[in-house]
């Protein structure tokens, strides 16, 4: 019953500003354009640059939680360490007339899940791959800060001219944060993560030819490099230890499509 109680909680509280709201007397709300289980998310233009750009707000159902707040700021301290292309730009964390937002820049670009599902936009074994070598990029610059993400899916994927960005720290942890999660079990994580997101994007190309479900290892027809480099995401087969080990493999694994 807990959850139905929330979500009715969130419906009569968690009412999102309006088009035209002033936010920390410099933003201009736009549009919401999106809503988690934490943060409300909008489009707002920037009055003194006149770009646009993200404001998250910590839900207000949330905001008088010490624990709810200590994690919305965490999230933001998080991004801010980050300095990477494919990742929004962390521009400040501020609260207002009790509420708790932060800044960051725009990403252009689309949901992946959203471009699969609604857009039907499909992978081949050797694009899946390539989009995976750039995504795995991205990763090992968090990872080279000691941060994990914790919640890799294909809806905090986004896709733009079939180059992969990053949303949606929430979940991450970090060094001392990582508690009750021990480092090795969230590096861990995130490489399961990235294979089942791999999963997703061969799949895509997948037309079933029998009604009854089989493990993807007899329905998907790939490569002996790609098998073996899911087995290891997936922790069928031994592990991966390192990010390095990930990138050799997912390289091996190009170069035998390329061969004749």
């Amino acid at each position: 019953m807990l959850r139905p109680i929330r979500k009715f909680q969130q419906f009569l509280v968690d009412h999102p500003l309006k088009a035209g709201e002033i936010i920390h007397h410099r933003y201009q709300v736009v549009d919401v354009i999106g809503k988690g289980s934490y943060g409300i998310l909008y489009k707002c233009m920037d009055r003194e640059t006149r770009d646009n750009i993200v404001i998250k707000q910590l839900r207000p159902s949330k905001r008088k939680k010490i624990k709810e707040i200590n994690l919305f700021k965490k999230e933001a301290e998080i991004i801010g360490q980050l300095n990477h292309p494919n990742i929004p730009t962390f521009f400040e964390a501020f609260s207002e007339k009790e509420h708790y937002f932060y800044a960051m820049s725009l990403l252009e670009a689309e949901n992946l899940e959203e471009t699969i599902f609604a857009r039907k936009k499909t992978f081949n074994e050797k694009e899946s791959l390539l989009f995976m070598r750039e995504l795995i990029e991205i990763i090992n610059h968090i990872h080279e800060k000691k941060i994990y993400h914790l919640d890799l899916r294909i809806p905090n994927i986004m896709i733009q001219n079939d180059e992969p960005y990053l949303i949606d720290f929430g979940l991450a942890s970090q060094g001392k944060m990582l508690l009750p999660i021990k480092e090795e079990d969230a590096k861990l994580q995130d490489f399961y993560d990235i294979g089942d997101i791999l999963l997703y994007l061969l799949y895509t190309t997948y037309s079933p030819k029998k009604k009854k479900a089989l493990p993807w290892t007899e329905e998907l027809v790939l490569k002996k490099e790609t098998v073996h480099l899911l087995k290891r995401l997936l922790r069928i087969s031994e592990p991966y230890g390192t990010i390095e080990e990930i990138k050799q493999d997912i390289a091996v694994a190009i170069h035998s499509k390329e061969i004749v």
